[in-house]
């Protein structure tokens, strides 16, 4: 008896990608806004030869509307952000690229919409799990000073006033592994600090 099922052509290429042990990975650069990360994660994505994605394009303009009035974003805001990262990610994973993207991914629930990228993601096998996370650290004074600077030149829709409510937020379990690295290092200690730490857990580095 042969069970037949019709694949669409993205799921064809996407099965035997995986079929043939083709396998990409995600690092997500994470951390507040002001944390550095499009800095920290192109200039990685730059080094590994890899495509950087930035969360803040994939952002509705509704949200970023609310963040520019200092309005914090619900969960409802984020879903269909996450969501879409998600897929951007799990595209390129799929075709066995290596994708550097920026996400605040302040909280552990956010985290686990981006680790089901890699489809063979069991919730809390983190170690096995192909999306990987770097969060960027810093003194609240020192990001609270970059957004400020930041958003005087214009540079970004974020205002100093929302750093509160994302502290408040950031959530990191031990058991999950993430690198965290000191964000007031020069770009290049932090690049190498990344890649010796990541260079144990994948294979793309």
């Amino acid at each position: 008896h042969t069970h037949t099922q019709t694949h669409t052509h993205k799921q064809r290429e996407e099965s035997v990608a995986m079929a043939s042990g083709v396998r990409g990975s995600a690092i997500v650069i994470m951390g507040v806004s002001g944390s550095g990360k499009t800095t920290v994660a192109e200039k990685l994505a730059k080094d590994l030869g890899c495509s950087f994605l930035e969360a803040d394009d994939f952002h509705p303009q509704a949200n970023k509307d609310k963040m520019s009035n200092g309005i914090p974003l619900s969960d409802n805001d984020r879903n269909p952000w996450l969501q879409a990262l998600h897929d951007a990610t799990m595209e390129r994973m799929s075709s066995g690229e290596t994708v550097v993207l920026t996400c605040s991914a302040l909280q552990k629930k956010y985290r686990e919409v981006l680790r089901t990228a890699d489809p063979d993601y069991k919730p809390g096998c983190y170690s096995t799990c192909w999306v990987k996370f770097v969060c960027l650290e810093a003194p609240a004074y020192v990001i609270a000073d970059r957004i400020e600077r930041r958003s005087t030149q214009g540079k970004h829709f974020m205002p100093a006033s929302l750093l509160q409510s994302q502290l408040d937020l950031l959530q990191i379990d031990e058991e999950e592994g993430i690198i965290r690295v000191n964000a007031t290092e020069d770009l290049h200690i932090i690049i190498d600090f990344i890649k010796a730490n990541l260079k144990a857990k994948l294979n793309c580095i």
